[in-house]
């Protein structure tokens, strides 16, 4: 039983370019920060030297990982084959058999992505991205356990960030081995395609052959899923407690499963921390998406066959080249019949208890997002070229935010103001989804601000990630090395574990955490004090969101 200490208490920025060297500079200095980590350390450890575990026997075929701080480790486990060739752009084929016992023990090799997608934000978070090979051969997951063989545990799948375009499964950030081990949960970390790989909407120009490409990526999870629920249990987990959780684009990816069909069934609870995704793309939008790229590779409309046949590399250059390319899921009628959550939430999940929550300083992610003193005029500007009001506007939005927030430092306001809009499909899922009148929806604000860089980044986007998975001491880079550090990721990851085991996430560590209506609003501040407070910040957010 872990002990808690119980307290009650009733992008806007100037555009700064940012070159490669700088970017790689700023990682240097944040991976020699993370380097001082005693922790960080035994995360990254050689694995090759670390004790083997039992066999396990899958669908597929055997396997066998390694003792990671005292937990069952697995890395690298292909749950489908290698998209490649005719495989490319399609749903994904369940990984073909093997004799023997295959080594789990290497991360997976990441989604093909462009190498500079980090450019631009924080040093202190991408200095946790492994930065392993990227191919095709991506579609593997890591699990993390307590015990092996059949056992009741719920199970956690983890939906990594990068929007539906860039990351993987395999940061250290995201290492499952703490967060099994402390709360008695099955962790399972995916890579899926990503970009024009996995959401590249072919079926608009080369017909039904192509009918799978434009939410290919979410059919890798749905895959991911499955697999969980035939293998699952051999590894002590629970395939009728399955939670899919994410941060940012992971969010985005859980909004999304919650309105696909194929996905019905597959999970039972979910996460969305600091993303959401009201939308899908339209097929018309997505078919010139993928005329741009044919374009950007001197083809023709009339040659979309020619992409399956292209070196992985060019097709990657070429995304990473191509103008204002985006890549998500796509309303494509066949495996996404409607958006994820508009004009409602959808019928299909009204079941499924959610969770989702925002921090208060998501914009500070961005590098160009000043973080130093600022002066009125320049939060002016900054304020009026964001909301897209006048001077006299902007005033009286200043005054109501300052109103509530207290006479906060210029550069804060900015933050909180821009991260208020950032959080706005935040707040938007959690009323729509409690509008139905089914599973509970529990709301959260994030609120601690770390002491890296001297505090001056506050309550950043991914700051909860690692209270979330417990591992503050492989996030040093991020959280700063404060005592206070341990109880906040205690009293949160038993929070997102409690929601995995029943959908609720009270425990003794926090006060009573009501669920979320359009009504009550009633959020869990999670800082040093962890607090509920009904309806944060009314007249703020009605000034900005009207």
């Amino acid at each position: 039983m872990r002990k808690f200490r119980h307290e009650s208490t009733s992008c806007l920025s100037a555009a700064t370019p940012i070159s490669r060297r700088t970017l790689l500079q700023g990682t240097v200095s944040a991976s020699l920060l993370l380097g001082s980590s005693v922790s960080l350390t035994a995360a990254a450890q050689d694995l090759r030297k670390a004790a083997p575990t039992a066999e396990v026997k899958t669908t597929a075929g055997s396997l066998r990982g390694v003792i990671q701080q005292g937990v069952n480790a697995f890395f690298g486990v292909p749950y489908a084959e290698p998209a490649v060739g005719k495989l490319r752009f399609a749903a994904p084929v369940r990984v073909k058999p093997w004799t023997g016992v295959r080594d789990a023990i290497h991360i997976g090799t990441r989604s093909p992505q462009d190498a500079l997608a980090g450019l631009g934000v924080l040093p202190e978070v991408f200095a946790l991205d492994r930065a392993e090979p990227m191919g095709e051969d991506c579609l593997s997951i890591n699990v993390w356990t307590p015990a092996l063989g059949n056992g009741n545990r719920p199970v956690m799948v983890w939906l990594h960030g990068g929007g539906f375009t860039s990351g993987s499964g395999g940061w250290l950030l995201y290492d499952g081995a703490r967060l099994a081990s402390s709360q008695d949960v099955v962790v399972v970390t995916v890579n899926h395609r990503l970009n024009i790989f996995g959401h590249l909407y072919l079926a608009g120009l080369g017909g039904d052959e192509y009918a799978d490409s434009g939410n290919a990526g979410l059919l890798d999870i749905v895959a991911v899923l499955q697999w969980v629920r035939d293998n699952i249990s051999a590894f002590g987990g629970n395939a009728d407690n399955v939670t899919v959780f994410g941060q940012s684009g992971g969010a985005g990816k859980v909004c999304n499963l919650l309105a696909l069909e194929s996905a019905k069934g597959l999970f039972h609870r979910a996460i969305a921390m600091s993303g959401a995704a009201l939308t899908a793309m339209k097929p018309e939008q997505a078919t010139a998406q993928a005329e741009r790229l044919l374009s950007q590779l001197g083809l023709q409309k009339n040659q979309v066959s020619r992409l399956r046949e292209m070196p992985m590399e060019q097709l990657r250059d070429a995304y990473a080249a191509a103008p204002g390319l985006a890549m998500g899921p796509v309303v494509d009628g066949k495996h996404h019949k409607r958006d994820p959550f508009t004009p409602d939430a959808p019928a299909m999940s009204k079941d499924i208890p959610l969770m989702l929550g925002s921090t208060e300083h998501e914009v500070n992610f961005f590098r160009n997002t000043p973080v130093e003193p600022i002066d009125d005029a320049t939060l002016e500007t900054l304020l009026m070229q964001a909301t897209r009001r006048d001077a006299v506007a902007v005033a009286s939005l200043l005054a109501t935010y300052k109103s509530e927030f207290g006479n906060r430092p210029n550069a804060e306001m900015n933050q909180i103001i821009a991260s208020d809009n950032f959080r706005r499909g935040v707040i938007a899922t959690g009323a729509l989804k409690s509008a139905q009148g089914g599973a509970p929806v529990y709301m959260y604000y994030f609120n601690w601000k770390s002491a890296a860089r001297d505090g001056k980044l506050g309550a950043y986007h991914c700051l909860d990630i690692p209270f979330a998975f417990d591992n503050v001491d492989v996030g040093a880079a991020m959280t700063g090395a404060g005592q206070d550090r341990y109880e906040l990721a205690a009293r949160m990851s038993t929070a997102f574990a409690n929601f995995a085991r029943s959908g609720n996430p009270n425990h003794a560590g926090l006060p009573t955490w009501p669920a979320y209506d359009d009504v009550t609003r009633a959020t869990m501040f999670f800082n040093a004090n962890p607090a509920v407070v009904n309806n944060p910040f009314p007249a703020s957010r009605k000034a900005l969101y009207g």
